[in-house]
């Protein structure tokens, strides 16, 4: 109890300094507005049902997390599903869901803002994504008979060998947990050495890998991409500032040795669409706009991806894909979407954020790591040279995706148990 005390008052010294982190303005980086206050627990009251209260903090989760929500509603209809993000970014992977879901910030660890959350939203039961394990979240969870599972969960052993530092507080924070579903063996063996029993550790894989890409968007770009005649073709996806003037410095090399090359230019924020299109104009560049429904005509040279929603098309365009955020410190932005659709799929120095998945990718032949913007024109050249390579990297890095298939299933399987008495509860 001791160590709790002296957590949250911690917690609440350093809170000028996380809310400055969270609510500082930064460039290109969409704010949250009037909804602020739910992160300190202010959300409006639900009503009806007890929701199903799942837990995706930013992007990458988000994404992971899509296939399991339209999973749970199908199979648990009865359940209403809230779902939280910490940031904005994911709030909007989210809102993609439409109305599956309701969406609020998740509150900050402040035992008055978690309470505060509860009382409104009155969770029947809690799934986190990955490992955001809070020390206020699951006393309070406990404290209110809220059940809890963790699924998609890593640890990696440097953080198990700090947590060991806090083994009895560790082990009684998540005896709420159960069950605790890991990624690989590795990570159920590094939670075991903290004391969790092995009944409620399970090993199910990444649910990164169910990814499902919308068949429709798929046909579209394929009859885009046909209707090419041939020209060689390269994406830039998910770019942020400081990435698109050397992606298009690199590209007006790539123009140098083949006059027809299309480059497909898929900023990551919306805010950012109109400044990329003045940018690529500015440059001197044809551009065809997406959102203006303007054609590719054969003197286009890009074409701005500046629409929502739409990567699936967009990389189907391609013979070859970069992933933005990995030019600048950003951390990178996952590559299983290329890869699903066997596309060669190169990344920058930075991509901290999807490590295991772009190692994997890389290991196995299915991806290459750009130190430079200005290496992209070599390789990209010699794939595009090189149709027998450029397919074997592409089938390598769609093997990766479906060897490691499977956890959707295997997720759901170790849930039914408690999902089944929720949705039960709920219709009581």
């Amino acid at each position: 109890m001791m160590i709790r005390w002296l957590y949250c008052l911690l917690i609440y010294l350093l809170s000028p300094l996380v809310l400055w982190l969270l609510y500082r303005p930064r460039q290109g980086k969409p704010g949250f507005g009037s909804r602020w206050p739910e992160h300190l627990g202010w959300v409006p009251p639900a009503t009806g049902p007890r929701p199903l209260w799942i837990h995706t903090v930013s992007v990458g989760e988000s994404i992971a997390a899509m296939p399991l929500i339209r999973a749970l509603r199908q199979q648990y209809p009865q359940l209403p599903l809230l779902v939280t993000t910490t940031t904005r970014t994911g709030a909007d992977q989210v809102a993609r869901l439409g109305d599956l879901v309701t969406h609020r910030y998740a509150p900050l660890d402040y035992p008055g803002a978690v309470a505060r959350f509860l009382r409104r939203t009155r969770p029947c039961g809690l799934l986190i994504m990955e490992t955001e394990l809070w020390p206020n979240w699951l006393a309070a969870c406990e404290r209110r008979g809220v059940p809890v599972a963790v699924l998609n969960a890593r640890l990696s052993e440097r953080s198990c060998q700090g947590y060991q530092r806090f083994g009895r507080l560790f082990a009684r924070l998540t005896r709420v947990i159960n069950p605790l579903l890991c990624q690989y063996r590795d990570d159920a063996a590094r939670f075991a050495r903290l004391g969790i029993d092995e009944g409620r550790l399970a090993v199910t894989g990444s649910l990164k890998f169910d990814i499902q890409l919308d068949e429709a968007l798929v046909a579209q770009g394929q009859a885009l991409h046909q209707g090419l005649g041939g020209r060689p073709v390269l994406i830039a996806a998910s770019t942020h500032q400081g990435e698109d003037e050397p992606l298009l410095a690199a590209f007006a090399t790539l123009l140098q040795h083949r006059p027809d090359a299309l480059l497909v230019l898929v900023p990551r924020h919306p805010q950012r669409f109109d400044a990329v299109a003045a940018l690529c104009q500015r440059e001197g560049f044809a551009l065809a706009r997406r959102s203006l429904g303007e054609d590719i005509a054969p003197n286009t040279q890009i074409y701005l991806g500046d629409t929502m929603g739409e990567m699936p098309l967009l990389l189907q365009l391609a013979d070859v894909a970069f992933m933005g955020g990995s030019l600048v410190p950003v951390g990178g932005h996952n590559l299983l979407e290329p890869a699903a659709l066997g596309k060669p799929c190169l990344i920058g120095p930075h991509y901290f954020n999807f490590q295991d998945i772009t190692r994997q990718l890389v290991d196995c032949g299915g991806a290459q790591i750009v130190e430079e913007a200005s290496a992209l024109p070599a390789l990209v050249l010699a794939l595009w040279q090189d149709e027998a390579a450029r397919q074997a990297m592409g089938t390598a890095a769609f093997d990766v995706v479906a060897a490691n298939q499977g956890a959707l299933a295997r997720t759901l399987g170790h849930l039914a148990p408690l999902l089944t008495r929720l949705q039960a509860e709920a219709t009581v």
